[in-house]
């Protein structure tokens, strides 16, 4: 019998990428050696410096992947930005603090590609981050998120810690927020495309569907996690992205989504809504060093897996 020498903890654990995690590692990619906590907001609020500790000391994690966050869409984020920053500060705080002070060997966090400056050249990459604002429509979480990175490295440096983080592009899959008001783009649009299909109305698309987006299928986002938290070491973050090459408009995700659900009636694009960023292509160059051989689900197949997903459970995913 293998002694369990990890107990991991999942922060956001029930959230998009945390069932995510929680799948691959079910699925047989787990390793005999570790035991996987998956904890939610009903576990502990983080927020609460007090019961995040109690949260820690409960279940005296070895590592860590720190997924919980307050998270949006665009709208979302234009009406809430201070929310964002002062949530999310008091959350990567109280679950750094309390992993340096438990001795937690290693802490992932997750990042996210809006931390980056709004003015800059493309592709972006991880030397990037603090060289300018990021876009005005999220500058709250934004900068939250930024923050990590500041706290990853003062961990290090002080104390030794071994505190890092991930960049992902964005993220989408089973169990995704498919709120349409507050939810992110693709999801939002697999649920306006179930609603006009049931209706037999056009689809509406906010926005002029211009704009460029690299999607990564959070099953592999998953899989990319578990290699970062066993087999990577640096301090700096590492960007986790399909290549620049796989990334795609909204309009060609919403053809995607309409080609998936069957949807045959005809797509609107409200212009009159706001694009937010036009492009944030991400370079995948730093990840393809360390995994040249890295096979990522491709974008249609990942899409109609989604939508039958979101089919299946509409009852529980569209809230």
């Amino acid at each position: 019998m293998t002694e369990v020498t990890k107990r991991i903890l999942v922060t956001g654990g029930t959230g998009l990428v945390g069932r995510a995690i929680e799948k691959v590692v079910a699925d047989g990619e787990g390793q005999p050696d570790e035991e996987w906590i998956f904890v939610s907001s009903r576990d502990a609020d983080l927020t609460s410096s007090s019961e995040t500790k109690a949260l820690f000391e409960r279940h005296k994690p070895t590592h860590v992947i720190h997924l919980a966050a307050m998270v949006g869409g665009l709208f979302k984020n234009l009406r809430s930005n201070l929310d964002f920053w002062r949530t999310n500060i008091h959350i990567n705080d109280n679950v750094l603090h309390s992993a340096h002070e438990l001795g937690v060997q290693k802490v992932v966090s997750c990042l996210s590609t809006c931390i980056f400056p709004d003015k800059t050249t493309y592709p972006i990459d991880e030397t990037m981050i603090h060289n300018g604002p990021p876009h005005s429509s999220n500058f709250g979480y934004s900068y939250a998120k930024r923050m990590i990175d500041v706290q990853n490295r003062g961990y290090s440096e002080q104390h030794g810690r071994r505190f890092t983080a991930v960049i992902p592009t964005n993220v989408f899959g089973p169990h995704d927020n498919f709120n349409i008001e507050d939810g992110h783009v693709l999801p939002g649009l697999i649920h306006k495309v179930y609603l006009a299909k049931q209706s037999g109305s056009a689809l509406t698309v906010w926005g002029t569907g211009k704009p460029r987006r690299q999607f990564i299928y959070s099953l592999d986002l998953a899989r990319l996690f578990l290699w970062v938290l066993r087999e990577y070491d640096e301090v700096e973050p590492i960007i986790l992205s399909v290549g620049e090459e796989d990334e795609v408009s909204i309009r060609e995700a919403a053809e995607a989504i309409a080609e998936a659900m069957e949807f045959r009636g005809e797509l609107v694009f409200d212009t009159t809504k706001s694009d937010g960023q036009f492009k944030k292509t991400a370079s995948n160059a730093k990840l393809r060093r360390y995994l040249p051989g890295f096979q990522f689900t491709p974008f249609r197949k990942a899409v109609k897996e989604t939508c039958a997903w979101f089919n299946a459970n509409y009852a529980t995913a569209r809230k």
